[in-house]
C-alpha cells in the first residue's frame, strides 16, 4: 500500500514513517525542510517540496497515486501563530486546500489530519470530548479548525471521500531506541526546552504564567507520548481503509501534569538543578487541557503503552544526549 506522507521529516510525522516502514508500506514523503531533517526519514523516499507549489504538488501526487495522505506539515507554535497569523493562515490551512484539491483531483479518498487540542480553546468541560464545541483562541487552533471544517464538507459532499482527524493533546517523548526525536532548532514545547536548559544549551527555563487556576497555580497539558501517537495514526489508516465512516479522535492520556510537575520530574530525570524563571502568561495559553481519550480506545482500539511522565522524558532525554541531527 502507498502512504503520502506530508511533513514527514518533522517530529511527529518521522516517528510515522518509521512505524509505516516497519510494517513495510511503500511510503513517499514531501517536506520543505524548515523545521524536519532528511535524516530523520528513517524508510520510504524524501521530495522536497513546499505545500505553496500548486503544480509541483500535483505531479508529485499524480505520479505515486498514494492509496491515503497522512498531513502532518504544518507551523505549530501557538505564540507566533499570535504575533504573525498570516503565516499560519496561509501554511496551515491554504496550503491544506492545495493538497486536498490535488489528491481529490486524483480520487484518493483516504485522508488523516493532524489537528490539535487548540481548536477547543478554554474548553468549558475538562476533560475534553470530540462532541465539545471548537472555540480557538489563537491563530494556529483557527488554522486547524478551518482544515476540519474544509474536510467535513467534502466528506459531505462526496461520501467516498473519508478522513480521521487527530487532535492531538501535548506530544513528548522520543524513539525508545534513540534513532529518531524533537530536533527544532528553537523549540517551544516544555518539555524540549527544559532539557535544553539541563545540557546548558539554553539560560534559564521559563514559566509563563503562575496564576491559573489550578493546584499549584501554573498550566496542566495532558502529555502523550509520541509513540503511541504513531500508533493511533497506524490504527485510523487501518479503520480508514477498511471503509471506516470519517470521524474525529482526540489523542491523550486522559489526564495531565501542571508546568512545575513537569520541571520537577525533568530534574529527577536528568539529575540536574537548573535554573527556572516564572513569568507572565502567554497569549493564547489556556489553563487546563485534557483528553477525553475513550472514543479512540473504543472505536480503534488504541491501547497506549507509554502512559507515564517520567518515561516520556526519559526518552527524551536519551536523544537530547545522544541525538545524531
Amino acid at each position: 500500500m502507498k502512504i503520502l506522507v506530508t511533513g514527514g521529516a518533522g517530529y511527529i510525522g518521522s516517528h510515522v514513517v518509521k512505524k509505516l516502514g516497519e510494517k513495510g508500506y511503500d511510503i513517499l514523503v514531501v517536506d520543505n525542510l524548515s523545521t524536519g531533517h532528511k535524516e530523520a526519514v528513517l524508510y520510504g523516499r524524501l521530495h522536497v517540496l513546499d505545500l505553496s507549489d500548486k503544480q509541483s504538488l500535483r505531479n508529485v501526487v499524480k505520479d505515486f497515486k498514494p492509496d491515503a495522505v497522512m498531513h502532518f506539515a504544518a507551523s505549530i507554535e501557538v505564540a507566533e501563530s499570535v504575533k504573525k497569523p498570516l503565516k499560519y493562515y496561509r501554511n496551515n490551512t491554504a496550503n491544506t486546500l492545495n493538497l486536498l484539491e490535488a489528491v481529490y483531483e486524483e480520487k484518493i479518498n483516504r485522508f488523516i489530519f493532524s489537528s490539535t487540542a487548540a481548536v477547543y480553546g478554554e474548553p468549558d468541560n475538562i476533560p475534553v470530548k470530540e462532541t465539545d464545541p471548537l472555540k480557538p483562541i489563537n491563530p494556529y487552533g483557527r488554522s486547524k479548525a478551518f482544515v476540519e471544517e474544509i474536510l467535513r464538507d467534502l466528506s459531505k459532499a462526496d461520501s467516498s471521500f473519508r478522513y480521521v482527524s487527530l487532535r492531538y493533546f501535548n506530544v513528548a517523548g522520543a524513539d525508545p531506541k534513540g534513532k529518531i526525536g524533537q530536533s527544532y532548532r528553537n523549540p517551544t514545547h516544555l518539555i524540549t526546552r527544559a532539557l535544553k536548559v539541563a545540557k546548558g544549551e539554553f539560560e534559564k527555563l521559563q514559566i509563563y504564567g503562575t496564576d491559573y487556576p489550578t493546584p499549584d497555580e501554573t498550566a496542566i497539558r495532558d502529555y502523550i507520548h509520541v509513540c503511541d501517537l504513531a500508533t493511533a495514526h497506524i490504527l485510523a489508516l487501518d479503520y480508514l481503509m477498511e471503509d471506516g465512516e470519517s470521524d474525529v479522535f482526540n489523542c491523550g492520556y486522559g489526564h495531565g501534569y501542571s508546568v512545575k510537575q513537569v520541571i520537577e520530574t525533568a530534574k529527577k530525570v536528568t539529575g540536574i538543578d537548573f535554573p527556572v524563571e516564572e513569568t507572565g502568561r502567554r497569549e493564547g495559553d489556556p489553563a487546563i487541557l485534557v483528553a477525553d481519550s475513550s472514543k479512540i480506545k473504543q472505536k480503534l482500539g488504541w491501547k497506549p503503552q507509554f502512559d507515564d511522565l517520567e518515561f516520556i522524558i526519559k526518552t527524551a532525554w536519551n536523544w537530547e544526549i545522544n541525538k545524531r541531527f
